[in-house]
């Protein structure tokens, strides 16, 4: 009875986390990587400025990681690859802490969907130069990128389920309000 309160009292309470900037960032590049993969055969035009929406808004994330909100702040949630380990090994064992911002695999996640979006836009975006335009090295390199980019979301979506069911909470929830419950004991903040 008592466990039962006590986990009704965690879940009520909230605390913010991701901030309407934050929110406004991950929805926008989902919907700008959907369509730019949605239109990449049939409508050029409709895939190329998804394409610069989806790289105006990695170099926004860029400049909200370095001077930023708390949570969003690269500083706060990047880890060493030694801490990053770590955490991935008490993963596997299901032993992992909870964290308030970004957990290290998250963080990590975080790097490889920027570096890939801004690898796919660039190389897109070279596509429609003169330089570049023809370039096979630079076709495959874009598709081979793009490829790369749905496994990551894959693996992002999964990551996000998973820590969800392991936490008890609702992390597509908190990226749709901004808030999650409030830190227990032995949660990072």
């Amino acid at each position: 009875m008592i466990d039962r309160f006590i986990m009704t009292q965690r879940i009520q309470k909230t605390v913010k986390v991701w901030s309407v900037a934050t929110r406004l960032f991950h929805w926008s590049l989902v919907a700008s990587v959907a369509t730019a993969w949605l239109t990449s055969d049939e409508f050029r035009s409709a895939h190329e400025l998804a394409g610069y929406c989806a790289l105006g808004l990695v170099a926004f994330r860029v400049i909200q990681g370095l001077i930023g909100e708390r949570y969003a702040r690269f500083s706060q949630f990047v880890r060493s690859p030694v801490h990053t380990l770590k955490y991935l090994g008490s993963m596997a064992r299901g032993r992992e802490a909870r964290y308030i911002g970004h957990n290290p695999a998250g963080a990590l996640m975080v790097l490889a969907l920027l570096v890939t979006v801004f690898g796919t836009g660039l190389t897109g975006w070279m596509q429609t130069t003169d330089t570049w335009w023809g370039i096979e090295w630079v076709e495959e390199v874009h598709e081979v990128l793009a490829n790369s980019l749905l496994v990551l979301i894959a693996l992002h979506v999964a990551g996000v389920i998973l820590a969800s069911h392991r936490h008890g909470e609702n992390l597509v929830r908190a990226m749709v309000n901004g808030k999650k419950p409030a830190p227990g004991s032995g949660d990072i903040g």
